[in-house]
């Protein structure tokens, strides 16, 4: 159903198209003249906030009304979902579409349910994701999240990656971060070698591997490389792997400091681990989730 501001303008379209009377033209589009007549006021207020609406679905395409008004009340803006959701359909603002792409579904049971994360540096989780740079030429990203906190704790890109490289990303986060208990992957022949699994057991921490052929068990990388496909990788065109990685961290410090999720009360992850925060391996200072929980697979 198209409102009355929308004929308006189909209405002045009409005119200025076919050169035809207002007259006629609103009989086409059935608008009363005295309604084609009228010019609403717009509240200061609001020309402030549609300005703003447009700045933030500019900034964050494949963000919705929803996720918009999260961002606004971090700005300090006090407004309802409803008065976003009035502005953001008064101004025709949408998601931009994605291209469509095929999706690998599992099965099997999800292993978040054998191994929980219940604080910071209990559970860490990583698994490749390809792209390419504009001149068809591979790109194999390495994101690394804590499961609890769901902070992007290391954004890796090269042409290739071995296990050996996986290692070192690993060393440098651990520095940075301290062991965690766990480390959850599938498979792959990079997460299955023995370098990467002798220098886990070295420093002290075990592995948690999915079941083959069964990717929604390691339910939070597969949700994290969707969302950073969908609002980071279909939307930037690399000229090379320098750009890559400079925009690569970029999109890191975003995702961990400017993105609020709904899951963790609509904080930024890094918002939620400075609250959770403590020596290494923590005990969360938040309520802990179930611990209803089976046994890891562990290697």
């Amino acid at each position: 159903m198209v409102g009355p501001t929308r004929r308006r303008e189909a209405v002045d379209h009409i005119q200025q198209s076919f050169e035809v009377g207002e007259r006629r033209a609103c009989r086409i589009m059935n608008q009363p003249r005295s309604t084609q007549r009228y010019k609403p006021k717009q509240p200061e207020q609001d020309k402030e906030l549609i300005a703003e609406l447009h700045r933030l679905a500019c900034a964050n395409p494949r963000a919705g009304y929803r996720s918009v008004t999260r961002l606004l009340r971090r700005e300090g803006w006090k407004v309802n979902q409803k008065r976003v959701h009035r502005l953001w359909k008064q101004e025709g603002l949408k998601i931009h579409p994605r291209p469509a792409r095929k999706r690998a579904r599992g099965t099997a049971e999800n292993s978040i349910q054998k191994l929980k994360a219940e604080k910071l540096n209990h559970v860490w989780t990583y698994d490749f994701v390809h792209d390419q740079t504009d001149d068809g030429s591979r790109l194999k990203w390495l994101p690394i999240l804590d499961e609890y906190s769901r902070e992007l704790l290391g954004l890796e890109v090269e042409r290739s990656m071995k296990a050996e490289d996986v290692v070192e990303e690993l060393k440098i986060l651990v520095k940075q971060r301290g062991v965690p208990e766990y480390i959850r992957s599938d498979n792959g022949p990079e997460f299955v070698a023995n370098a990467i699994k002798d220098w886990i057991e070295e420093e002290g921490f075990k592995t948690c591997y999915i079941e083959p052929g069964s990717p929604w068990q390691n339910a939070y990388a597969e949700s994290f490389n969707s969302r950073f496909r969908d609002e980071f990788l279909n939307l930037e065109l690399f000229t090379s792997l320098l750009e890559a990685k400079m925009l690569g961290e970029e999109h890191r410090y975003k995702y961990n400091h400017q993105r609020p999720h709904s899951s963790l009360g609509d904080m930024t992850p890094a918002e939620f681990a400075s609250c959770c925060a403590s020596p290494l391996r923590p005990t969360a200072s938040v309520p802990k989730h179930s611990t209803n929980q089976k046994q890891p697979m562990l290697s």
